[in-house]
């Protein structure tokens, strides 16, 4: 059995790095992945997380808006929250992650093209799609993958 996956994608916001009791490094984030539906796009966002000198990179170099590319393994994991219901998450855990862009490009890009709207609503805690669309569209055949 295989539990592989790769991702290519935006990050929707600056990760901000944790650490956990014992010292480690961790950071959370979500990849707005593009996908193809008939004629339209649309985006899928993935939670993932990152740990120790992956979490370090990424909240040292990474910012909202850069492409990535994620390499890492699909788990769940379940808890109970401050009112006592049961809460599931499903997450992909990182092995490796890449910045695939210089990060003058991904500031150039995140002044110019989408102007200074960062667009993330934090009045609903959704992603405005009408910023998300009016980026470039990452079309990748399967020829370009490696596998």
């Amino acid at each position: 059995m295989v539990n592989r996956v790769v991702l290519v994608g935006r990050l929707t916001k600056d990760p901000l790095v944790k650490k956990t009791q014992t010292g480690k490094s961790v950071v959370s984030y979500t990849v707005a992945v593009n996908r193809r539906l008939s004629q339209q796009e649309q985006a899928d966002f993935i939670n993932c997380v990152s740990w120790e000198r992956t979490a370090d990179f990424l909240g040292q170099y990474a910012k909202k808006g850069a492409l990535v590319s994620v390499e890492g393994r699909i788990t769940s994991r379940s808890y109970d929250d401050a009112t006592g219901k049961r809460v599931y998450v499903t997450e992909v855990v990182t092995d490796n992650v890449q910045l695939l862009e210089s990060r003058n490009t991904t500031e150039s890009r995140g002044t110019s093209e989408y102007g200074s709207s960062s667009g993330y609503s934090a009045d609903n805690n959704a992603f405005n799609d009408d910023e998300f669309d009016s980026g470039p569209v990452l079309d990748i055949s399967s020829d370009d993958l490696p596998f």
